[in-house]
């Protein structure tokens, strides 16, 4: 029979050492670094996922400041524009208020102006309504005295009138 179908005790023998004796060497010499390096391996994926883990939970906790720092620059921001325009409603009242007094004291102004524009008038009208008043009463009594009987007359009439 043909040797390679039907293998010979010999053979099975020395193919059986000569595994033996490869497993004996693979198990001294290359399975120990071979396995030491799939430990390795093992521990570096392992402290790598890890890492990971720590990257994700660390930027998990940065986008949750994150967050919080802008909501609170918002509310800052809310605060301060709030606050501005508190300011602008304010200095707009103060301002409007500022011009109300100072048309309304502008019109008191103007209002004694006139009335005291107005008193000096009315006073040159009195003096010039009096003025006149003593020439036609001058001219009036030159007119009637020109008489001495009427003079007589009317001295004669104003004793009458006054009692002692």
């Amino acid at each position: 029979m043909n040797p390679l179908v039907t293998p010979e005790i010999g053979l099975i023998v020395w193919t059986t050492v000569s595994l033996a004796i490869l497993f004996i060497l693979l198990g001294k010499f290359a399975w120990k670094p071979i396995m030491g390096a799939l430990d390795e391996r093992e521990r570096f994926i392992e402290d790598s996922l890890s890492k990971a883990e720590a990257a994700k939970d660390e930027m998990a906790r940065l986008t949750n400041e994150n967050d919080v720092l802008l909501k609170q620059a918002r509310i800052e921001r809310d605060a301060i524009l709030s606050e501005a325009k508190k300011v602008k409603d304010q200095i707009i009242s103060e301002a409007k208020d500022a011009a109300h007094k100072e048309g309304a004291r502008q019109i008191e102004l103007a209002r004694i102006e006139i009335n005291n524009q107005k008193a000096i008038a009315m006073a040159d009208v009195k003096n010039q309504v009096a003025t006149l008043s003593l020439e036609i009463a001058e001219k009036v009594l030159r007119k009637q005295f020109e008489d001495s009987s009427k003079q007589d007359a009317l001295v004669a009439e104003l004793l009458k009138e006054v009692k002692l």
